[in-house]
């Protein structure tokens, strides 16, 4: 039979912080280790604080479950609305932290069961155990919403710690294996004056290669499950910091002293922080995975930097550095086909560490067009980075030793990614004590006319659409063919080879024939919807562009990407 330790009402707020410290206490009681009582915590105050919305008064009851397997079992029973749908959103969040999760009862009573195994071999209470569990859970008290802050704040310095701590795991292992690496070189050719020996010692060399490549890859991976995993578990008490810090600074809330206001503000901004710093490990593991995709379209280059520089201005006087901005040299028509989200994250991590590490004088932002490529320079006066160093600063996590402390270690590796998903890099030149240039180089947004097409061919689609990319082309092409069918485009392709085709709206087999039947230096854009094209068109293809999003500049982006994959 299942024991019951402890059974109370959520009647007010206070009920709902109440809930989620009495579930870490009661998890720790059963013997659930840290990471866990996080988790069961977390999924009631969820739980908890929907129901409490919805209803008004939730009942909870806390029990240990013998089979069958142990558990810690914890149900709130509530009378919903008239009306009330099930839950959702908390359901779903509670079962990404819990073993199981279920909701009983109909109209008039309903009840949600959480349920969280227990460790094989844990003691199970009993007896004066168990009694004296009961009365030391009841005399809980009840919590304020800044000790629960507070608490929550811990946990995420301490997640943010194993974080650390296990990436600094990963590099060192990434180190052994290197002079693992090193040494079978070494071996190899100490064994190489005999010829058996040799082969036999290659055949194990080998082996061992593969193995340490396995453990390598299987590092790398498990490395970006632990980043994503983390990531999204920091988000959901990360928010409820940010959200409650909002709601005790609200003016209709119960006022608040100068003192308490400035700490609250405080507790707001370090959320802040550690918010942008999880979708940065989000948006890196999904860079390393391939899954970091630009959404790309035209972007205003002198509002940009103008929006950049109001922002970071405050940052900029209290470090009593001058923050100028320049878009003069922006290309002529002011634009540039990019991701605009990821661009500025780029631009924003530059000048924050050129304001970081600069004492005196000032950082500025100047861009520079020209025909190859356009360059987003950030120069400071600042410390410099010392040349063996200067390759270093973009691993993760690392920090040049004797430079200022503070930061994550991660904003150039994240700024160097983002660069590389939007078809660009990130090049470095500093010299220690006399400042420091990050250049951000992307490609240039370059019009139709200026691509040199000789002749275009426009297959698939219905005719509207074969219209619209036709006047987009205009005089941008030699001479512009069009086909309504893939038996049309093939003929078409075979009697006057197109220098790039423009494709879409045919089906899967239709799509690959015509590719088959271009030449291999012809550029080819796919007009299509990305969940629509298959691995191999996609390969074969330059450049993707959804039908919904034909414009001009899209479309001369495109081709440019198209035509230099060609070529």
């Amino acid at each position: 039979m299942p024991e019951q330790l402890l059974r109370f009402q959520i009647a007010d707020e206070e009920g709902v912080f109440a809930v989620r410290r009495t579930g870490r206490q009661v998890a720790a009681a059963a013997g659930l280790d840290a990471q866990d009582q996080v988790r069961v915590a977390t999924a009631l105050s969820e739980v908890g604080r929907e129901l409490f919305a919805c209803s008004g008064e939730v009942s909870v009851a806390f029990q240990l479950e013998p089979a069958p397997a142990p558990a810690l079992v914890v149900e709130l029973a509530f009378t919903p609305p008239a009306g009330a749908d099930r839950l959702v959103e908390s359901k779903a969040a509670a079962a990404r932290l819990m073993d199981a999760v279920e909701e009983t009862g109909g109209a008039a009573r309903r009840a949600v069961r959480l349920r969280k195994n227990l460790p094989a071999g844990t003691p199970r209470p009993s007896g004066p155990e168990l009694e004296a569990l009961r009365v030391r859970l009841r005399r809980l008290r009840p919590v304020t919403a800044l000790e629960e802050l507070r608490t929550q704040n811990a946990d995420l310095v301490q997640a943010l710690g194993d974080l650390r701590r296990q990436s600094e795991e990963l590099r060192s292992l990434n180190s052994e294996l290197e002079e693992t690496n090193q040494g079978v070189v070494a071996l190899y050719n100490e064994l190489s004056t005999e010829l058996e020996e040799t082969n036999r010692g290659v055949v194990a060399l080998y082996a061992e290669l593969e193995e340490k490549s396995d453990q390598l890859r299987e590092a790398g991976t498990a490395k970006n499950r632990f980043w994503a995993s983390i990531s999204h578990e920091l988000r959901t008490p990360v928010n409820g910091v940010i959200g409650l810090s909002r709601l005790l600074l609200d003016p209709a809330a119960d006022p608040l002293t100068g003192e308490q206001r400035h700490q609250i503000t405080l507790i707001g901004d370090a959320g802040q922080t550690l918010l942008s710093l999880v979708n940065e490990l989000l948006d890196m593991a999904k860079a390393e995975q391939g899954g970091l995709a630009p959404h790309r379209a035209p972007v205003e280059v002198a509002p940009l930097l103008r929006q950049l520089s109001e922002l970071l201005a405050p940052m900029a006087q209290q470090a009593g550095v001058d923050l100028r901005v320049d878009a003069a040299g922006a290309p002529d028509d002011g634009v540039v086909v990019t991701d605009e989200l990821m661009l500025s994250r780029v631009l924003r991590n530059l000048l924050s560490n050129g304001i970081r590490f600069t004492d005196e004088g000032e950082v500025r932002l100047t861009v520079r067009s020209g025909p190859d490529h356009l360059d987003f320079v950030v120069a400071d006066t600042g410390i410099g980075i010392p040349v063996h160093e200067q390759e270093r600063v973009f691993e993760e996590f690392y920090q040049v030793p004797g430079g200022k402390p503070g930061g994550t270690g991660l904003g150039l590796t994240y700024s160097r990614r983002l660069a590389r998903a939007l078809g660009g890099d990130l090049l470095l030149d500093s010299e220690a004590g006399a400042g420091t240039t990050v250049t951000l180089r992307l490609p240039p947004h370059r019009a139709l006319a200026d691509l040199g097409i000789a002749h275009a061919l426009i297959a698939g689609g219905d005719d509207t659409v074969r219209e619209v990319l036709r006047r987009m082309l205009g005089e941008a092409a030699g001479r512009v063919s069009e086909a309504a069918d893939a038996r049309e485009a093939r003929s078409l392709a075979a009697a006057d080879p197109p220098d790039l085709v423009l494709l879409g709206g045919l089906a899967g087999t239709g799509v690959r024939d015509v590719l088959r039947a271009l030449a291999p230096d012809a550029a080819v854009v796919l007009i299509a919807s990305a969940g629509a094209v298959d691995d191999a068109a996609r390969a074969r293809a330059g450049a993707l562009l959804e039908p919904g999003r034909l414009a001009p500049a899209l479309l001369a982006d495109a081709v440019a990407r198209a035509v230099a994959e060609a070529r």
